[in-house]
């Protein structure tokens, strides 16, 4: 793998009609990475993608592929692979037309095609489907069949805009792998967008976190977990969530500041003698571990997380303790305040 940028958006801006798309993307993006474009709907994560495929031009900045300034190039001209969310499959032809319809429409010669389309099909496990049609397969296989698509293309780069967002929850996690090892073993260079954390954190090698159009945080997985740069990017990344809570409630901090916590990093405490007294509203139990849902009025987002089954009754009143060497500081805007 080169450490040299592979991609670099250098400043980029779109709008239309004066409304923000995106502003002051910049983002170097390393070959052989996957690479996650994190955020909610409307975010700009997806016009950040088409801005690099070549689908959309920016109205300020530059796009740079493999050394080259690609900008003002159409998609075609870029040297990269697209999966998308719909699958986009031709239902009229068979799976293997339909890996193959690049390669004709590029006059790849026959042998090469079979060839290609033999390894593609090994690869994502659809030997044996190759004459079969769209309709005929899984959601999960028509996934894959997208995916031997890409593959083919032979491109170092692919792009993918939330691929696993129509399979139910078994499959996403399956073909969640599957996309993962794809990418390891041919070693390409995958920018993958999507809403779902959990798809991010579990693929990714960096995550780009984005909310209204900007860039909020990039780093490792465990960067945005653990460090996470301010009070969006705690909230919105972990399962449960970072709570948040007010300074003024817990002895030693500041008003005015805000305390984030982990659900691991807190504790149950005996009656009077913890950080903060906290009324139960739920318990979830996940089997290896339960999170007891928390209620206080100078915090947001309190969850107790417990190893194994804990019924806590809703409404009883209960003690916690905070561990203090885990605690994050943000300010009245928001932004982490360095520790030390």
């Amino acid at each position: 793998m080169s450490a040299q940028p592979f991609v670099v958006l250098d400043g980029i801006a779109k709008r239309w009609k004066g409304a923000l798309g995106v502003q002051d993307i910049c983002l170097t993006i390393e070959e052989g990475s996957f690479v996650a474009l994190l955020g909610p709907s409307g975010c700009g994560k997806s016009t950040t993608l088409r801005l690099l495929a070549g689908l959309e031009t920016p109205d300020e900045g530059r796009i740079m592929i493999d050394g080259a300034d690609v900008t003002h190039r159409p998609a075609s001209a870029r040297n990269l692979s697209m999966v998308f969310q719909s699958y986009a499959l031709f239902p009229h032809l068979s799976v293997a037309e339909n890996v193959m319809f690049g390669m004709k429409v590029r006059r790849v010669p026959k042998a090469e095609r079979l060839r290609s389309l033999h390894r593609a099909m090994e690869i994502t496990g659809l030997l044996g489907f190759e004459d079969r049609k769209p309709n005929e397969l899984s959601g999960g296989q028509r996934q894959r069949v997208a995916l031997a698509r890409a593959i083919v293309a032979g491109q170092r780069l692919c792009l993918m805009d939330e691929p696993l967002s129509n399979l139910d929850a078994k499959l996403r996690h399956a073909v969640r792998k599957d996309i993962k090892k794809l990418q390891q073993d041919l070693g390409i260079t995958v920018v993958y967008v999507t809403h779902d954390q959990t798809e991010a954190m579990s693929m990714a090698d960096k995550v780009v976190l984005m909310r209204d159009g900007e860039i909020q945080q990039i780093g490792t997985p465990e960067q945005l977990y653990s460090q996470p740069e301010n009070t969006f990017a705690a909230e919105f990344v972990g399962a449960p969530p970072m709570a948040l809570i007010d300074g003024a409630a817990l002895p030693g901090f500041s008003d005015g500041h805000t305390i984030g916590v982990r659900a691991e990093n807190i504790v149950l405490a005996e009656t009077g003698q913890g950080d903060l007294q906290c009324r139960v509203t739920d318990c979830e139990f996940l089997g290896a571990e339960t999170f007891i849902g928390l209620q206080h009025p100078q915090a947001r987002g309190l969850t107790l997380k417990v190893a194994g089954l804990k019924n806590i009754p809703a409404g009883q009143v209960i003690d916690i303790v905070l561990a203090r060497e885990t605690l994050l500081s943000f300010d009245k805007e928001g932004r982490k305040i360095p520790q030390g």
